[in-house]
């Protein structure tokens, strides 16, 4: 069975038809839903949809850096008084977006540097959402004060450079549909690397994989991510199912296996 690391079934795509959704994905060997949040008027949904599949489905809590505004004190401040109310299992989707967004750069700054603190607190892992931001995330996770912090870098698409420092830092890396792209080179910087630093995701309803680009994402698509890394590092799908689902369970639930 497969574990979907990153997908946002709480969204108005899906409003629809989510039990078809979580069905067929589960018909399809996933076996568990990793939800990021994204900011306070995603959060009431997303927990609705955890208590619904409350054994399939585990909430994480964040601020996207694209909803960061020059209010986001407030904004924090109103999204994390429901932290102790629920088995939140990361701080996350949080991290710098310099592709949408440059307006409220040194906000999103800021806004990270407090959600690590408050993942220190609570002693939990961070999901980091990267976008043409690497410098300045890398910059911020490597200081002395961080570095107890592990998490996922989610959507990881940089080069293998980039992806040692964010191992050495004790991060995985968040593995997507972008891998199975015809212009990508991440299954190069997969080859290179071992399974024990990899966790696979969909990000869901985004970035559908190859032949499915431009539709809509589903977690049962994890599978066509799956076969793709099988293929890359020439093993198996139970091979990647093992190793995957271990390190979601020990950076994610304390477990071992």
């Amino acid at each position: 069975m497969l574990t979907d690391s990153h997908t946002h079934l709480y969204l108005p795509e899906f409003k629809d038809d989510l039990e078809a959704v979580i069905t067929n994905a589960m018909e399809s060997k996933v076996s568990r839903f990793l939800l990021p949040n994204i900011d306070q008027t995603t959060l009431p949904g997303l927990i609705a949809t955890c208590h619904k599949y409350k054994d399939i489905c585990f909430p994480m809590i964040g601020l996207h850096p694209c909803s960061v505004e020059s209010n986001y004190n407030e904004q924090l401040e109103k999204l994390y008084t429901h932290i102790d109310n629920e088995p939140f299992i990361a701080i996350g989707e949080i991290g710098i977006d310099l592709y949408w967004e440059k307006k409220f750069i040194s906000q999103q700054k800021e806004a990270f540097i407090r959600q690590i603190k408050l993942a220190q607190k609570y002693n939990l892992p961070i999901v980091i959402h990267c976008r043409n931001a690497f410098n300045e995330i890398y910059d911020i996770i490597k200081q002395k004060e961080f570095e107890n912090i592990k998490g996922v870098f989610h959507c990881f698409t940089g080069d293998y450079t980039q992806a040692k420092k964010i191992i050495d830092q004790g991060f995985l890396l968040g593995i997507g549909g972008i891998v199975t792209f015809k212009n990508s080179n991440l299954g190069d910087v997969i080859s290179k690397i071992d399974l024990e630093h990899i966790v696979l995701e969909t990000d869901a309803p985004y970035l559908a994989p190859a032949p499915l680009r431009g539709k809509r994402n589903e977690s049962k698509y994890i599978s066509i991510i799956a076969e793709k890394i099988s293929e890359i590092k020439n093993t198996t799908i139970t091979k990647i199912s093992e190793s995957t689902n271990h390190n979601i369970n020990t950076m994610f639930f304390n477990k071992k296996s």
